[in-house]
C-alpha cells in the first residue's frame, strides 16, 4: 500500500487548542540567551498553532471531511485564524467569548532538535464543555480530543463529558498524551491529581499517541513496555508510539509492532511531525483490512515527505 489517496473522504472531528503559532529557524542553545543581548536567526514565521487545529489542517490537506472545535476571543486574531481553517478545508466551529483573548505561543527551536514554547494561551484555558458544538457528532467518524492538559474544566470533568458522548453516538476516540505544561512546575499532589483526571477516561479512548518520553512520564515508568501494559490496564485499547528517529510503534493486545522511519533527504519542517503521524493513524483506523505495519509505513512516509517540504500540511499564516 503506497496510495495515501485512502484518505479521502475520511471523517475526523477535533476538539482541542487553536491560537497563533510564531516560529523561529533553529538557533545555538547556551547561557547568551539569558543574557541581555540580540540573537539572529535565518527565518521568523507565523503559523496556526494548537495540537488541535495543527491536526485538523493535517487532516484536511490529506483529504479528508473535519471539523474542528475550540474557543477564542472575538478578535483580530481569532478572524484571522477562522479564515485560514476555512482556506485549508476545515469547517470551524469556534466558540467567541468577548471576555477573553486568542493567544499566541513563541516555538524556539535549537540546534539539535529541543524545543521550548513560550506560550499565552488564554482562550485555550477557558475552553468548557459547553462551548463544544456536539450536534455533528456521528457514527463511523472519529473523535481527536486533543490539547487533554490546558483547560482545567475540561481536564476534571469536561473531557469525560465528551468522550461519552462521543462513544455513545459510535465514534471511534483519540487522544494526544502530550507533556502537560505542569509537569515539573506543579505540586506532585497536583501532578498526582491530573494525571489521575487522564488516567479515569482511558476506558473511553480507543487511542492514545504520545512519544516514549511522554508516555513514561504519565505512566510513570521508566521501560516503554512496562508503560504501555500499565496505560491498557488502566482501560485503553490501543497506543500510536512517537518513536523519532526509530519510527513509529503500534501497541495492542500485548503486542508492540514497529516500522523504521523513512529517512528524510533535506530537513525543511522541524516541528509538526508527531501530529502528521498520528493523523494518518487515526485516518486509517477503520481500515482493518490494512495490516497494522503497513498503515505505519505509510505513515512514516507521510512524515518523511512532510519533514522534506514535499507536503505543505500546515501552511504559514497569510
Amino acid at each position: 500500500m503506497g496510495d495515501d489517496k485512502i484518505f479521502a473522504g475520511r471523517c475526523l472531528y477535533v476538539v482541542g487548542n487553536i491560537n497563533r503559532d510564531i516560529k523561529i529557524a533553529p538557533i545555538k542553545p547556551g547561557g547568551h540567551l539569558l543574557r541581555d543581548g540580540e540573537t539572529s536567526t535565518s527565518f521568523v514565521a507565523e503559523s496556526i498553532g494548537g495540537g488541535g487545529a495543527n491536526s485538523a489542517v493535517i487532516a484536511a490537506r490529506l483529504g479528508a471531511k473535519v471539523t474542528f472545535a475550540g474557543k477564542t476571543g472575538q478578535d483580530a486574531l481569532s478572524r484571522r485564524l477562522e479564515e485560514a481553517l476555512i482556506g485549508w478545508g476545515v469547517t470551524p466551529l469556534l466558540c467567541k467569548d468577548a471576555h477573553c483573548r486568542t493567544g499566541t505561543s513563541i516555538a524556539l527551536t535549537f540546534a539539535g532538535g529541543h524545543r521550548h514554547f513560550v506560550s499565552w494561551l488564554p482562550n485555550n484555558e477557558a475552553l468548557r464543555f459547553k462551548d463544544i458544538d456536539l450536534a455533528v457528532l456521528k457514527p463511523r467518524s472519529h473523535l481527536l480530543r486533543a490539547d487533554i492538559w490546558f483547560s482545567t474544566p475540561m481536564l476534571y470533568g469536561g473531557n469525560k463529558r465528551l468522550l461519552r458522548r462521543a462513544k455513545a453516538a459510535g465514534m471511534a476516540v483519540s487522544i494526544d498524551l502530550n507533556w502537560d505544561p505542569q509537569w515539573g512546575v506543579a505540586s506532585r499532589t497536583e501532578i498526582r491529581r491530573r494525571k489521575e483526571a487522564v488516567r479515569g477516561i482511558l476506558p473511553f479512548v480507543d487511542l492514545a499517541h504520545g512519544n516514549i518520553r511522554e508516555l513514561n512520564e504519565f505512566a510513570e515508568c521508566r521501560d516503554l513496555r512496562a508503560t504501555l501494559k500499565r496505560l491498557t490496564g488502566w482501560g485503553l485499547r490501543a497506543v500510536v508510539v512517537h518513536r523519532g528517529a526509530g519510527g513509529s510503534g503500534w501497541y495492542e493486545d500485548g503486542v508492540l509492532t514497529t516500522a523504521p522511519a523513512v529517512r528524510a533527504g533535506r530537513v525543511v519542517n522541524t516541528t509538526g511531525t508527531g501530529d502528521v503521524l498520528s493523523v494518518c493513524m487515526m485516518l486509517l483506523h477503520e481500515c482493518a483490512d490494512i495490516p497494522v505495519r503497513e498503515r505505519l509505513r505509510l505513515a512514516n512516509r507521510i512524515v518523511s515527505e512532510f519533514i522534506e517540504g514535499k507536503r505543505i500540511l500546515l501552511p504559514p499564516l497569510g
